[in-house]
């Protein structure tokens, strides 16, 4: 075969090659949902919500599934994938705004919202923290900071959250007291974030015992916590703090009789990058 041959040849390749490629992106389908044809903008994000007969602070949310293909829901704890019809649990009393954004095909999205008032708490499994959610001076005024070290480490109060900082292996306390029911398990958690910390302690305690200013505290053991060391609170995280912990014995607690207990949030540490914490519970189980 001449040189020219394999030349001409080669060309031939290429070009088909070339075309193909050519025609396999004009076939390739669009990037945005908006010019493929497919968006259906006549979603449907309306829904219901029924109260659970029988069951106190449980409710039905039914959304309408006209043109719809998945829902999402935020009961004011962040959005989360979820069915058409789904159950919730609002343990306390207060006014919250329930959100369905419903997703049709194509992509496209629509949401509404509804306000529902929950009169009372639930008997059983309410809130026993008072100002949880820092919200309000008076929410913070529920706290008492349990000042360990005598600087370098510091609980600061500001939209919505508590956030605690440390260094050089300092360390403060956030705490108050709760009145519990013998025999009654209670579970305690809350949400907490941060960037990530180094050589770091971050512990929960429920005690009978009362907290000292300017005493370190660890009485009845770790409940839940960070702790750089065994792992977790080293890279960025947010979530519950029962599901990030690797420290202490778990979240569940109980006493043998009624009683005052104190809840004591302590962090400090070589360098403490910030942890933020929200939504404090204490809550029954049983």
């Amino acid at each position: 075969m001449s040189l020219k041959h394999k030349i001409t040849n080669s060309y031939r390749l290429i070009i088909l090659v070339i075309f193909g490629m050519v025609t396999l992106a004009s076939c390739t389908p669009e990037d945005s949902f908006g010019n493929n044809g497919l968006t259906d903008n006549n979603v449907d994000a309306s829904f219901t919500i029924t109260p659970v007969e029988g069951e106190s602070n449980r409710y039905v949310l039914e959304a309408n599934t006209t043109n719809v293909i998945a829902s999402k829901w935020n009961i004011g704890e962040g959005i989360y994938q979820g069915k058409s019809t789904e159950e919730i649990f609002l343990p306390d009393a207060g006014n919250y705004t329930i959100t369905h954004i419903a997703i049709g095909r194509g992509g496209s999205t629509l949401s509404s919202s509804q306000e529902l008032v929950v009169a009372e708490s639930d008997p059983n499994a309410g809130n026993l923290v008072v100002g949880g959610k820092f919200e309000t001076e008076e929410d913070i005024a529920q706290w008492t900071i349990l000042n360990i070290s005598a600087s370098g480490a510091n609980w600061t109060f500001g939209s919505g959250t508590a956030t605690i900082t440390a260094s050089d292996w300092n360390q403060q306390g956030v705490f108050q007291a709760i009145d519990v029911q013998g025999g009654k398990n209670y579970a305690v958690d809350m949400s907490v974030q941060g960037e990530g910390s180094v050589d770091t302690w971050f512990e929960v305690y429920v005690s009978t015992t009362a907290p000292v200013q300017g005493s370190d505290y660890s009485a009845d053991g770790t409940k839940i916590g960070l702790n750089t060391w065994n792992g977790c609170g080293n890279a960025p995280f947010s979530g519950k703090l029962s599901q990030l912990s690797c420290a202490g014995e778990g979240n569940i607690v109980s006493f043998d009789t009624d009683t005052t207990v104190y809840l004591v949030i302590k962090c400090g540490g070589g360098n403490v990058g910030a942890i933020t914490i929200d939504n404090v519970e204490f809550r029954g189980t049983n």
